[in-house]
């Protein structure tokens, strides 16, 4: 769109490709192969698969009534359901697991009733990563749902197609055609989700591979080993992402004019009655665990040690300054990406990087020149940025297209570029989703247990670490009310620029 704005992206790219590929070829050049693999390695990697296996087939079944409900009723708190179906994902992973060690638990609200649940091991595992992505899966299949064309519903009801015929031309291809690309999403979730496993499992049935990596480090300190196990995590990655690219069969449904269509094929007591359950159990199983962290974290807000608010500080300057930095990279990326198509595909990419491989990697290139753990804030800093950037990319590309096609030859004409275009054109119609960018980027850093995890020592923690930290301490309470504060620092960043984009 402009030529400062051309060679401002292409330096991004340069940075992020040094980012992503100088960790990544330290991780190669220290493995020391499959030779440096201890026996429960392979158990590792067997329980990686399983696990992310059986829980992406969790999420995918789960959310298909779900998003089938959603789909095709209309009811009072509509909005409110779709909304809250996005809060997982920006939920900080370890106030999530907390919650629902307060209703899985073995003192729960489940254990009250009788009922118990193998919560720390697979079945945790589990059970957590079909919390988070339900949603996800759910709000995707509902993306796809709404999309099909509405001269489609209206041609199977002049046929006198009943729900079983809507299902069987309509609905079946539909989940074939984006089913697989869904479960290879939700399967590249789980094969990368340490916290999840670092809370709920590390026993040596239900460890995962980015757990060993964290114990080579942090208790064998065995740098060949955890290097080894690294490039085993990136080999899983990318090759589920590249699965994922391949796998998805088209639909079939071609183009319509638009429009919505009302839909008769819901309309018995029996399929009112299945989407009413279908939504209310979704509702419950995401509200609970939130509710019980709520129920029991207030009382002891006035019990906090002091360093549990300076973790939040820390957590507070670490997402300020990732939600700026994120913003800023994927702006520049967006517009060079107008004029250079591999440039987006080099943000897309970083999707692919597991937290801890990039960790390892830069853990290996720091420590022959300084002391890796007094540079602990900065590295989970880069990190974050790194790990934000499809997503902010994703949230901006669509309108840097639209400004480029409504303006880009007008600017052009006037010889406006530079600051004066940003100025004058491109931050007055990008501010919304340049706040959506920053905002969701603050989020996931201010909710982060990756990186530090690996790299922090006490006196360095951020606010989820503390928390971590209170969970193994048995300081129950205290880790809920901490909880109540990661959640507020979270999504008060991400509320304040989402809203100041608005107001802008």
């Amino acid at each position: 769109m402009t030529g400062v704005g051309a060679r401002w992206g292409l330096g991004v790219a340069a940075g992020v490709v040094a980012a992503l590929v100088l960790p990544v070829g330290a991780v190669v050049w220290r493995a020391e192969g499959l030779g440096a693999l201890a026996p429960g390695d392979r158990g590792a990697l067997w329980f990686t698969l399983w696990q992310a296996a059986v829980s992406a087939t969790l999420s995918l079944l789960l959310a298909v009534p779900v998003a089938r409900a959603l789909a095709r009723r209309a009811f009072p708190g509509r909005g409110t359901v779709v909304l809250l179906l996005g809060a997982p994902f920006i939920l900080p992973v370890i106030v999530a697991v907390l919650g629902l060690v307060a209703v899985f638990g073995r003192s729960g609200w489940l254990a009250a009733l009788g009922v118990e649940w193998p919560l720390y091991g697979w079945g945790g595992v589990i059970l957590a990563h079909v919390f988070f992505n339900l949603p996800l899966a759910t709000r995707l299949l509902l993306q796809a749902w709404l999309s099909v064309p509405p001269e489609r519903l209206r041609l199977a009801a002049s046929l006198g197609f009943g729900p079983g015929d809507v299902m069987r031309v309509i609905e079946r291809p539909l989940l074939r055609a984006v089913g697989p690309g869904i479960w290879l999403a939700v399967f590249l979730i789980c094969t990368t989700s340490f916290a999840v496993a670092l809370t709920l499992g590390g026993g040596p049935r239900s460890t995962t591979v980015e757990l060993a990596i964290y114990q080579a480090f942090r208790f064998d300190f065995d740098l060949g080993r955890a290097a080894s196990l690294a490039l085993l995590q990136l080999a899983l990655g990318v090759g589920a992402a590249l699965l994922a690219l391949r796998l998805a069969v088209p639909s079939g449904f071609g183009a319509g004019l638009g429009g919505v269509a009302e839909r008769w094929d819901h309309r018995t007591p029996l399929l009112r009655a299945q989407d009413a359950v279908a939504v209310a159990a979704a509702c419950l199983f995401l509200l609970a665990p939130m509710g019980a962290v709520l129920w029991r974290g207030v009382p002891a807000l006035p019990d906090l040690p002091a360093s549990v608010w300076a973790a939040a500080g820390r957590s507070l300057a670490v997402a300020l300054l990732c939600a700026v930095l994120t913003a800023g990279a994927a702006l520049a990326l967006a517009l060079a990406a107008l004029r250079t198509g591999w440039i987006e595909a080099v943000g897309t990419a970083v999707i692919t990087a597991s937290p801890l491989v990039l960790g390892a990697g830069l853990f290996l290139l720091l420590r022959p020149w300084a002391n890796p753990v007094a540079l602990a804030l900065p590295v989970t800093l880069l990190v974050n940025v790194l790990l934000s950037l499809p997503f902010a990319l994703r949230a901006l590309m669509p309108a840097v297209r639209d400004l480029d096609r409504d303006f880009g030859r007008l600017a052009a004409s006037l010889g406006m570029t530079g600051l004066a275009w940003l100025r004058l054109v491109g931050l007055p119609r990008l501010r919304r989703p340049l706040g959506y960018a920053a905002g969701l980027a603050g989020a996931l850093a201010a909710g982060d247990l990756g990186v530090i995890a690996l790299f922090a020592s006490p006196g360095q923690a951020t606010l989820p670490l503390a928390m971590y930290q209170l969970m193994g301490s048995y300081r129950m309470e205290e880790a809920m009310a901490a909880a109540l504060l990661l959640v507020a620092l979270s999504l008060g960043l991400f509320a304040a620029f989402e809203r100041g984009s608005r107001a802008a």
